[in-house]
């Protein structure tokens, strides 16, 4: 599922760097600068990508809610566990620790099923709006004289330090906003999930101690 992010950012320093490549063609002396971005904090800062952020984690709301519910219902029956347990007979023991374990496995599955799902459609947003915002920072880099854009947001980033001066995300934000025409959302900010990689939903039930 996290792969496709690693494709759309791949191709923004390919295209980046071809388009540089082909202003070295002239007779302008080839374009030395190199400039850095973080791809993802742009493109969910992009008006278009707070609206969608939104509203997947509107639509994920029931979900979280339910995954909540039950989280604090299996915690109420280990705590009880833990505090009754040796007060109980063998099988109301043998009940309580097989319900604990039934919860446990259900609410597994329920989470990693949302969780598949909520990052499936994160994803798509990062991919459909990283594709256009390819264009703009190819056009950019050209008319700013960069010979290459680096990303910086993924965690293995091979870029130590930069100067501020060439972080390139703000105008590319603004210049992705202009050419959507997506108005910016009610509330504004960043979405409070701007990655894949962090759903939003509760943690997964650990297995019970025995």
């Amino acid at each position: 599922m996290t792969r496709k992010p690693v494709i759309v950012t791949l191709c923004v320093i390919a295209l980046a760097m071809a388009a540089a490549a082909q202003t070295s063609t002239t007779n302008a002396p080839a374009p030395t600068k190199i400039g850095i971005i973080n791809i993802q904090g742009a493109i969910a800062q992009t008006n278009e990508g707070q609206r969608d952020y939104q509203a997947l984690e509107k639509k994920f709301e029931p979900k979280r809610n339910e995954l909540q519910s039950a989280q604090a219902e299996l915690e109420n029956l280990k705590k009880q566990l833990s505090t009754q347990g040796d007060k109980l007979n063998d099988a109301a023991r043998a009940d309580l620790e097989r319900n604990i374990a039934n919860k446990t496995k259900s609410m597994q599955r329920n989470y990693e099923d949302a969780e598949a799902d909520y990052r499936s459609q994160a994803n798509e947003i990062i991919n459909r709006i990283g594709q256009k915002m390819v264009e703009i920072i190819n056009k950019y880099t050209v008319e700013n004289g960069y010979a290459v854009i680096l990303d910086v947001s993924a965690e293995t980033s091979p870029v130590v330090s930069a100067n501020p001066s060439t972080n390139i995300t703000e105008p590319i934000i603004a210049a992705y906003n202009a050419q959507s025409n997506v108005p910016a959302p009610a509330g504004g900010g960043a979405p409070r999930t701007a990655s894949p990689a962090k759903t939003g939903l509760p943690s997964a039930p650990s297995a019970p101690k025995r």
